[in-house]
């Protein structure tokens, strides 16, 4: 598996193990950045899904609010393919500076 398929994997949700168990010998610097990336993003997006269940339950009311917030993950993994696809090192925007420098098993 090629550094390029790694990093457009990284974003695809659980697709993200396949990458990351697959792939270790031909791993290189870009490929790892977008590994953190998209598990970041994948992080973030379970974290908030959880939390979008329980406010649910209690206000349902919020549907729409928070089905157009569901939909900003799905434009940031987009954006995070784009930029896998065209190999660059650029972060997810809004929650991608935050996960640059975590998840250090990543090698």
């Amino acid at each position: 598996m090629t550094p390029k398929v790694q990093s457009i994997l990284s974003y695809l949700g659980i697709l993200w193990l396949i990458a990351f168990f697959v792939g270790k010998d031909q791993r290189n610097d870009l490929s790892k950045y977008h590994l953190k990336q998209g598990l970041g993003l994948f992080i973030t997006a379970v974290v908030f899904n959880l939390c979008a269940g329980v406010l649910l339950t209690i206000v349902p009311s919020f549907t729409f609010v928070l089905t157009i917030v569901g939909f900003v993950f799905l434009i940031l993994m987009v954006l995070g393919i784009i930029t896998a696809a065209n190999e660059v090192k650029k972060p997810v925007p809004v929650i991608g500076k935050f996960f640059e420098d975590k998840f250090n098993f990543i090698m």
